[in-house]
């Protein structure tokens, strides 16, 4: 995939939500406090979005990741969407740049919410590992924080074939999730 032609033609546009002065990112990831364990794949999480942050040309990000489970995440898409049901991913953009204490520019990206539940759920549906379809959600995440959205889950969607086109690029990355 080309870089910018590319990215336009599915309505991605890096230049709006990267500090290009900053080329560091600041990625916290966590589980919620409904996690029995903190998964062992956790410590891959940071790395794999750093790669994808830099296939997309995006910088200077301040962003978070919480896994959780159904429970968690069905009442932030009550309160937040007015959906009573779990969901895969939620995404909450702040989208405003800073200045931080040493006057480096960031873009408050915002948080990314994901229950590996539905995660688990969506692999067996879809036929695919749990790690293709966390990358998946994961890249998803970035891609509504970046400003991307989508009317509805159908494949004709810009932000899901633009997302299913950056994941190739990640499939044959080793796994985040450790299987046995």
């Amino acid at each position: 995939m080309s870089t910018a032609t590319s990215f336009e033609s599915f309505g991605f546009h890096p230049e709006s939500c990267s500090i290009p002065s900053n080329n560091q990112n600041l990625i916290e990831i966590a589980c919620h406090e409904d996690m029995a364990a903190e998964p062992q794949w956790l410590s891959k999480i940071e790395p794999f979005l750093e790669a994808v942050l830099k296939k997309l040309h995006l910088s200077g990000w301040e962003l978070s990741v919480l896994f959780c489970q159904d429970d968690f995440i069905q009442e932030l898409n009550k309160n937040y969407r007015q959906l009573d049901m779990p969901t895969d991913v939620l995404s909450f953009n702040a989208g405003s740049q800073y200045q931080d204490e040493a006057g480096v520019e960031w873009f408050s990206a915002g948080d990314i919410v994901i229950s590996v539940d539905t995660l688990a759920k969506n692999a067996m549906e879809f036929e695919v590992s749990q790690d293709q379809e966390l990358k998946r959600l994961l890249i998803h995440g970035v891609l509504h924080l970046s400003g991307m959205d989508h009317s509805d889950n159908s494949p004709e969607q810009p932000m899901l074939q633009f997302q299913e086109i950056v994941l190739q690029d990640f499939i044959a990355e080793s796994d985040i999730i450790i299987t046995k």
